[in-house]
């Protein structure tokens, strides 16, 4: 019954033992209550139009080359031995994504530090260790630690083996999820997980699918199974100029959460610019050059209309 939580049995012992990490960002304050450490996770099912973290899309270690800091020396080109890294007519360097194995070497011999390798494989053992140095900030703040991604359940098994221990070590644990998962990968998590973020993009299932190239059935049916068995839910609705932030949209997404009782707080998340250099970084165009952030006023109506169905709102998250 939504309200009461239900006791999840945990999975049988996995043999995952190894995720694919991009990175941990410590003192989050966005992520979840109390100051928090973010693990980004790589892997997503989903390739929304405004994506902030594109390196965060493949399931694979992704090269960036960064060609305003690239001094062109050809160190990287020289220890390649594939020739993904190479000298275009022009005299600068191009890479060649279709021959790159991202082994990371031109990485270890750039003297400007142009090219960054993101995606590193981690055992639960080290990824936890690492996360438990911050337990001071958790304790003091009400954090904890927040798995995000790309989406975090493509690698549930990883996920739930390193909440488990947190758990153990009562940290406070959140799932970030778009929900786009098959609901046997909540499940493998959910003993472990103390708070589940919802990203809700759009209550249409076609204008969803236009933006983020999948339907969001599924995705709906899981925010439902979540509150039919109880779980706390942030519901976080993403939001981006003319796609999906319409008067009539806004309030199907807030009826949807409005009918489920389990949830805790809304967070705003406007569209933002910040991830739009990173496009080109990763030899990609982004697809909303030219797209303005929200001006304040904007915002603040969007914030009236939200916190209208009395549930808490925050802009930001």
């Amino acid at each position: 019954m939504a309200g009461e939580r239900e006791t999840f049995r945990p999975a049988p012992p996995l043999n995952l033992d190894l995720g694919l990490v991009s990175a941990v960002q410590r003192y989050s304050t966005n992520d979840g209550p109390g100051i928090r450490s973010t693990v980004f996770l790589k892997g997503c099912p989903l390739a929304c139009l405004w994506c902030g973290n594109p390196e965060l899309m493949r399931p694979a270690s992704d090269l960036l080359h960064d060609r305003e800091r690239c001094a062109r020396c050809g160190a990287c080109v020289e220890m390649c031995p594939r020739g993904a890294p190479a000298f275009a007519e022009d005299g600068s360097i191009r890479v060649d994504r279709a021959v790159c194995d991202v082994c990371g070497d031109c990485v270890a011999v750039c003297p400007e530090g142009a090219l960054e390798r993101v995606g590193k494989w981690m055992r639960v053992d080290e990824l936890v260790s690492e996360l438990l140095k911050d337990r001071i900030f958790f304790e003091t703040s009400g954090g904890g630690v927040t798995f995000s991604g790309g989406e975090p359940l493509r690698q549930s098994g990883f996920v739930a083996r390193a909440a488990a221990r947190l758990k153990a070590a009562e940290v406070h644990t959140a799932l970030d999820t778009a929900g786009e998962a098959s609901w046997s990968r909540f499940e493998e998590v959910l003993p472990w997980i103390d708070l589940v973020l919802f990203d809700l993009k759009a209550a249409d299932s076609e204008r969803h699918r236009r933006y983020t190239g999948c339907g969001n059935e599924r995705i709906l049916a899981n925010l439902r199974l979540l509150a039919k068995h109880g779980v706390p839910v942030r519901v976080r609705l993403v939001m981006a100029p003319g796609f999906n932030d319409g008067e009539e949209e806004i309030l199907a997404r807030m009826e949807i959460v409005a009918s489920l009782g389990n949830v805790v707080g809304v967070d705003i998340l406007p569209y933002h610019r910040y991830g739009e250099g990173k496009y080109p970084r990763l030899g990609l165009v982004y697809p909303l050059a030219g797209l303005a952030e929200y001006p304040r006023e904007r915002l603040m109506e969007i914030e009236r209309l939200v916190a209208s169905h009395g549930i808490e709102t925050t802009v930001g998250g």
